[in-house]
């Protein structure tokens, strides 16, 4: 099991995760870094177990946000996605028939029988 170093707000971690997960370890742990930093920037130095607490909640903040919009955009995208399949169905089915396509029609027929009636002269 591989071992990693990671830095958050100026003090160093020793982390075993799983083979291969380092990269995954190591953005967590720049992401919680940051929001130590600010942290340091805002209140200044603060007990270890403090920070990390504080830390992980302001970015469990950010999460819960991002899965509130997240949530909003899903269901969005089914209304939009519903209403592209209602309008879909609506363009298979042949539409209302206007005055002027049956008059065209009458006059395509009564041609059609007109030169039907020719032919069989």
């Amino acid at each position: 099991m591989p071992e990693v170093t990671i830095s958050i707000g100026g003090r160093d971690f020793d982390v075993a995760c799983q083979e291969g997960e380092q990269p995954f370890l190591e953005t967590a742990a720049r992401m919680l870094d940051a929001e130590a930093q600010t942290l340091a920037q805002q209140i200044g130095r603060m007990p270890e177990l403090r920070m990390l607490l504080m830390a992980g909640l302001m970015l469990a903040d950010k999460t819960a946000g991002l899965e509130d919009q997240l949530a909003d955009l899903s269901a969005q995208l089914a209304s939009q996605q519903a209403l592209v399949e209602e309008l879909g169905a609506r363009a298979a089915e042949p539409g209302p028939m206007t005055e002027e396509m049956a008059a065209r029609l009458e006059a395509l027929a009564a041609r059609a029988e007109a030169a039907a009636e020719m032919a069989g002269e």
